[in-house]
């Protein structure tokens, strides 16, 4: 089934086969036992005008006892920042980052990217286009 988050809660009893009250009641459990975490708008920035996007990844000099720390709590600051990665492997932190264009983009990059604390080292990928992008469990 595919996700349709503006089902009325009747609609969404009816399809699942339970009463409207069951089905509110599921999901109030679900909400509750965290697997809901919330509801949101899928926005598009390309329509917004913003029409850049970039995934930078990070290599840190870990040297330094908070370098992570201190990269992140950086990193959060920077508006253009939609999402921070962590991971373990050759690649510390990504940044998913947008801009209006290339020259905005490089904007962001000097002034805000590259003074991040405690870069090792940086590899910058500009997105083309996404093919699937789907946050569905495969039921």
């Amino acid at each position: 089934m595919l996700a349709e988050p503006g089902l009325s809660g009747a609609e969404l009893a009816a399809r699942a086969g339970l009463t409207t009250a069951t089905c509110w009641r599921r999901i109030e459990k679900m909400r509750e036992a965290g697997v809901i975490l919330g509801e949101q708008a899928v926005i598009d920035w390309r329509v917004l005008g913003w029409e850049v996007e970039v995934s930078l990844r990070f290599t840190l000099d870990k040297t330094h006892p908070r370098a992570f720390d201190e990269f992140l709590e950086a990193a959060r600051k920077v508006p253009e920042v939609l999402e921070i990665q962590t991971f373990l492997g050759q690649t510390d932190v990504r940044l998913n980052v947008i801009a209006r264009d290339m020259a905005h983009y490089q904007e962001i990059y000097r002034a805000r990217i590259l003074t991040l604390p405690h870069i090792a080292d940086t590899e910058a990928l500009m997105l083309v286009s996404t093919i699937k992008k789907s946050e569905e469990l495969p039921l």
